[in-house]
């Protein structure tokens, strides 16, 4: 089970912190991910990270503003967010697989095989 957090409304140029706890799995040694789906739009790739947190795969609008990572004690998922802008404003799902791939795939919701509720994200 995944369960995501943290979502919320904040203003142009501010932060959010998303949180996704697991349990019932060994995700501590899965590839885990965030994505997020704008209304209207297909979901997209944000963040990735291999298990081991030795290598991570970010979005290419991401880049420089946002930042995965986990805490593998806690079997938690972060996603650190700042300048957030309007473009960002979707829901955000937390997603794991059993591996990353060298990140071939990463950015594609279909090789996903886990998946969370998602937690909304608006930026006005």
């Amino acid at each position: 089970q995944l369960v995501e957090s943290g979502g919320g409304s904040v203003q142009a140029g501010g932060s959010l912190r998303l949180s996704c706890a697991a349990s019932g799995y060994a995700y501590s040694s899965y590839c885990m991910g965030w994505f997020r789906q704008a209304p209207g739009r297909e979901r997209e790739g944000v963040a990735a990270i291999r298990s081991d947190g030795g290598r991570t795969y970010y979005a290419d609008s991401v880049k420089g503003r946002f930042t995965i990572s986990k805490d593998s004690a806690e079997n938690t998922l972060y996603l650190e967010m700042n300048n957030l802008t309007p473009e960002d404003t979707a829901m955000y799902y937390c997603a794991a697989r059993p591996a990353c791939s060298r990140g071939l795939t990463w950015h594609d919701y279909k090789y996903w095989a886990y998946w969370g509720q998602g937690t909304q994200v608006t930026v006005s």
